[in-house]
């Protein structure tokens, strides 16, 4: 425990001297997500609650917090926003076909062991969990990747007002063809970081390379972290052509007015 609090500690003391008040902000907002992941998971355990509901609900909150109460209420905040919605909407229809017809719901052969002594049948739809558990864990991606392209959209826009929306499209495309290698990079090295003592664990047990490809484990976490990388590819698009549109509407609107 007092490990814990000294880490807690010295990340908060780091986040306000690099980041100053929005260091302190993105610090306490940890906790506010966590609060939302704790009371989704609440509410999942009820059998006449819709898992898939409640993780679009949990997702469009985290992504407020994230986007507005860090960076506050602004033209970048509000198109990464929509954009962050709209990619998490298509990729939630995509992502439960692919649980389905995976099979990947429910728990692998090598947890089921620790929890055989435990009852399964509690009440709620394994495969709409499984589409939730990758849902979560790519809206971090998405949000980081959203606002990285409309706040420099926002900054070439604001040097160049006179630019065309296309132009502002084609900029958007080309930061987000930038971000796109690191940020799928960081999804594949926070699998094998998480997991690496599950694979030295495989090679314990002998599994063949057949094996561990086809272990609900390994694969459940791959299909996770292609679910995340397509979010990734998918929010570039449609994140740019939000930004793009939105800021030449603003400029078009405010000659109207003059």
């Amino acid at each position: 425990m007092n490990v814990l609090v000294w880490l807690a500690a010295i990340l908060f003391i780091l986040m306000i001297l690099i980041g100053g008040k929005k260091g302190a902000r993105s610090f306490f907002s940890l906790f506010l997500n966590f609060v939302v992941l704790l009371l989704t998971i609440l509410f999942m355990t009820d059998p006449n609650a819709d898992p898939i509901i409640l993780t679009l609900i949990a997702c469009a909150v985290i992504s407020f917090i994230n986007l507005f109460y860090i960076n506050e209420m602004n033209s970048k905040t509000i198109t990464a926003f929509i954009s962050t919605i709209i990619t998490i909407v298509i990729l939630l229809f995509f992502i439960d076909m692919v649980t389905r017809n995976a099979m990947i719901q429910g728990f692998g052969e090598e947890e089921i062991e620790e929890l055989s002594i435990f009852s399964l049948y509690i009440g709620v739809d394994f495969v709409k969990i499984g589409a939730s558990v990758i849902i979560m864990s790519t809206i971090g991606a998405i949000t980081d990747v959203a606002i990285s392209i409309t706040s420099p959209m926002r900054e070439i826009f604001n040097h160049n007002p006179l630019i065309s929306r296309k132009d502002l499209f084609t900029s958007g495309l080309s930061i987000g063809k930038d971000i796109l290698g690191t940020n799928t990079n960081t999804l594949f090295f926070a699998f094998f970081g998480g997991y690496l003592g599950l694979l030295i664990w495989f090679k314990h047990l002998s599994y063949s390379v057949g094996e561990i490809v086809n272990s609900k484990v390994f694969s459940a976490e791959m299909i996770s972290i292609f679910c995340a990388g397509i979010g990734i590819a998918l929010i570039i698009p449609i994140a740019s052509w939000i930004n793009a549109y939105f800021l030449v509407k603003t400029r078009e609107n405010n000659k109207i007015f003059k």
